[in-house]
């Protein structure tokens, strides 16, 4: 979606320019005929959403969990259907009875305050990344992320290989979704987020390292600062953490345990 708008400048001239606007829209995930969430997001790529959400979230503990996923554009936004197997029933059922309200965040299912301190997985014993990897990562991200270049507003994430390589790339309006959509992507396609490493263009919050624990990165490299809480569930679960990704410099925040 485009429009032509008036740039005005600070001696008063103004110029018609047409900018893109980042698509954004009400997107329901229903698993097993239940309403889990509505997520405010891009609606491309709603297959890996969906799965990426179902495994980050712990509602599935593979691809194999989840089937028959369709996406179907209704009245008011989207709506994403899939059906699960395994454990992660009883816990769609447990959270869907006490769910409220959702917004677009990785808390989503979440109860109480113990539920956000719950122990993260282990990560996998890994090699430490290189700068030089993380610094071509960077190079060749940029050119890649359509959807930021024509709108100025999207987020994105992305598998790189242990040399710097990007693999594949997702984004959306949603820093969390983008993730999501990237570890489904991966699932589907049947390829490890590690080894190799996943960049994220978003503020490095807590549910930005949980995601990309659960979905099974060894490490994690985002453009900005972590959190507290984000530094402290990355230790706790040994994720390798780089930060103040740049250019010229990257800020190594937790180190790998080989």
């Amino acid at each position: 979606m485009s429009e032509t708008l008036f740039e005005i400048r600070p001696d008063g001239t103004r110029r018609a320019i047409t900018r893109d606007w980042v698509p954004e829209a009400p997107v329901a995930l229903e698993f097993n005929g239940l309403s889990y969430a509505v997520m405010m997001a891009s609606p491309a790529d709603l297959d890996d959403f969906a799965t990426g959400f179902a495994l980050s979230e712990g509602l599935a503990a593979s691809p194999s969990d989840i089937s028959d996923i369709a996406a179907a554009e209704v009245e008011n936004g989207w709506v994403v259907r899939a059906q699960l197997a395994g454990l992660g029933i009883d816990k769609l059922t447990e959270r869907v009875r006490n769910r409220v309200a959702e917004s677009s965040c990785g808390l989503c299912g979440i109860d109480n305050l113990a539920e956000v301190a719950r122990p993260l997985p282990q990560v996998a014993r890994h090699q430490a990344i290189e700068p030089a990897a993380i610094f071509a990562a960077l190079a060749a991200l940029r050119p890649l992320q359509e959807l930021t270049r024509r709108t100025g507003a999207a987020h994105a994430a992305a598998w790189a290989s242990p040399s710097g390589q990007i693999g594949l790339l997702r984004e959306d309006v949603g820093r969390h979704n983008a993730m999501d959509k990237l570890i489904g992507a991966m699932a589907r396609a049947g390829r490890p987020l590690s080894p190799g490493f996943v960049i994220s263009t978003a503020r490095c919050s807590y549910e930005i390292v949980e995601k990309a624990v659960r979905g099974g990165a060894t490490t994690l490299v985002c453009v900005s600062l972590p959190t507290s809480l984000a530094v402290q569930r990355a230790k706790a679960a040994g994720l390798s953490l780089w930060a103040l990704a740049r250019d010229d410099s990257v800020l190594l925040v937790t180190a790998a345990t080989p």
